[in-house]
């Protein structure tokens, strides 16, 4: 028979496993990278984190090219066997459009957006390794330059074969459905729009809340669009996209950098409460979507307040 001093160490043992195990080994956090073919993912990374602008600081560089190094790789997969013409909203730093620049078939236009004392035009140089040779490289980046909750896009109807919207609408103070609107005018019929944000469900979320710890967002020192004003789910974005005449072609959540989930909560004693959201918890949702019908005319009631009922529906 087990000794009573005995059963206990062995459940404290159990414990203390429990407790350790990665969320990823509890949860599927992290699909596979979709590296272009024949490429290791440390080459992927190396050739990545070459990338530098001249006028940022090359430790932020880093920094930021370390903890995110996956998203950009996610969000090349979502377009990286496409061909046409490409818009890139709020392309700095520039990570994810050397990615495509290197490796897709794309033709690239950058916009970004500094502040309302740039011109209509920026033009950025970035230095980076040639892929295959190593070698030092340069080019300079031109970008549009204009605020998209504000103005109306520099670019014709229907232009675009696609157009990518990563980290953005999350930023976003005032009217997010006036920017998507500009983004259908822009883009071609069954044209592909790609998001990336910040999943406000992830696994992180859920056991802040639990522990009775915040999730919003602090304020930043870059301003109002410098924090995250309205995070998203899965759910809020195909009801968004539905509402604007999208349909989605792909949609998944991933983390990208380390999880901290279990410094709030055992991430493993929520298993059995979140299996059937299982695929919802990740750091990140990345979406592929077709530009295939009208939009409709009013905002969508689940986003917006405060308006005259006849503008909602």
């Amino acid at each position: 028979m087990m000794k009573l001093d005995d059963f206990w160490q062995k459940i404290k043992g159990k414990i203390k496993r429990t407790l350790a195990l990665n969320p990823n080994q509890v949860f599927p956090l992290t699909p596979e990278l979709p590296l272009p073919a024949g490429i290791s993912e440390n080459e992927l990374f190396n050739f990545v984190k070459s990338v530098l602008v001249s006028d940022a600081p090359p430790q932020e560089m880093a920094n930021y090219c370390q903890q995110d190094f996956r998203r950009f790789v996610y969000t090349y997969g979502l377009v990286k066997n496409l061909a046409g013409n490409c818009l890139e909203l709020g392309a700095n730093p520039y990570f994810t459009t050397m990615l495509i620049r290197q490796f897709t078939q794309l033709e690239l236009s950058l916009a970004n957006y500094f502040g309302s004392a740039h011109q209509e035009r920026v033009v950025q140089e970035v230095y980076y390794k040639d892929f295959n040779s190593k070698e030092e490289c340069s080019l300079k980046l031109e970008s549009s330059h204009f605020n998209i909750e504000n103005d109306s896009f520099p670019f014709r109807d229907e232009e675009f074969d696609v157009v990518l919207f990563c980290e953005i609408i999350e930023h976003l103070l005032i009217d997010p459905i006036a920017a998507l609107k500009e983004i259908k005018r822009i883009l071609k019929p069954k044209g592909v729009l790609v998001i990336t944000t910040p999943n406000v469900n992830r696994l992180e979320n859920v056991c802040r809340m639990i522990s009775g710890a915040n999730i919003y967002d602090p304020y930043s020192g870059y301003g109002p669009y410098g924090r995250h004003n309205r995070e998203y789910n899965r759910h809020d974005l195909y009801l968004l996209l539905d509402h604007l005449g999208f349909s989605i072609d792909f949609m998944f959540t991933a983390d990208v950098h380390q999880n901290e989930a279990n410094g709030y909560c055992s991430v493993y004693n929520l298993k059995p409460f979140l299996k059937k959201r299982q695929f919802d918890l990740g750091q990140y949702i990345f979406v592929r979507a077709i530009n295939d019908k009208p939009a409709k005319d009013k905002k969508p009631a689940f986003l917006y307040r405060s308006l005259p009922p006849d503008q909602l529906e």
